[in-house]
């Protein structure tokens, strides 16, 4: 059985290597990851990983893995900035406040889809404004939910979490590793 993992996220990769997982193929999905009118954040990340998990070309006997990784304050959405004065809006409007960051995983076999999503709450202390403007310097607010990495620089505004660690980063490892094993995938493979 092929895993193809449906994402152009290095940090996913890695995570998956954590587990002992390598992919076959990497085939990031093009999918539109506008929230609808009103949609909440959790049911809007679960869509959005099933649909690019449907968005993926792959044999029948291919698994596609996809996640999305949503940040969210109360019903608001927090996507991935579009530019430095929208990763400060988040940032500032995150700052000494607590927010969950929600991560669903997608995984499809044919037909058949998979999904299970975590949710995280995550603290930020009180951001300076000289933090803020070397964050936004370094560039790390690119490409990620909310406008912070957790396992990067951003990991300096967070003093408190509770969840799952690897489920901020993109990839909540526990329940991958559940999902993969659940679909028949085998994990722990002995050595050669």
């Amino acid at each position: 059985m092929k895993l193809i993992l449906g994402s152009g996220s290095p940090r996913r990769k890695e995570l998956l290597a954590q587990i002992g997982v390598v992919p076959d193929d990497i085939r990031a999905p093009d999918i539109d990851e506008d929230p609808r009118k009103g949609e909440l954040p959790r049911p809007y990340c679960a869509r959005m990983a099933i649909e690019k998990a449907r968005a993926v070309p792959a044999a029948d006997d291919e698994l596609v893995l996809c996640a999305d990784t949503t940040v969210a304050m109360g019903r608001r959405i927090l996507g991935k900035p579009a530019d430095a004065g929208q990763a400060a809006a988040f940032l500032l409007a995150l700052s000494g406040r607590r927010h969950k960051v929600i991560t669903a995983v997608a995984l499809r076999l044919g037909d058949r889809v998979w999904e299970r999503d975590v949710v995280t709450t995550v603290r930020f202390k009180h951001i300076e404004d000289e933090e803020l403007n070397a964050y936004l310097a370094s560039g790390e607010w690119r490409g990620k939910a909310g406008g912070y990495a957790i396992q990067g620089m951003g990991g300096a505004f967070v003093p408190w979490i509770n969840g799952s660690f690897t489920g901020v980063v993109g990839l909540p490892l526990a329940e991958t590793a559940t999902l993969l094993r659940a679909a028949g995938y085998p994990l722990f493979k002995e050595a050669p």
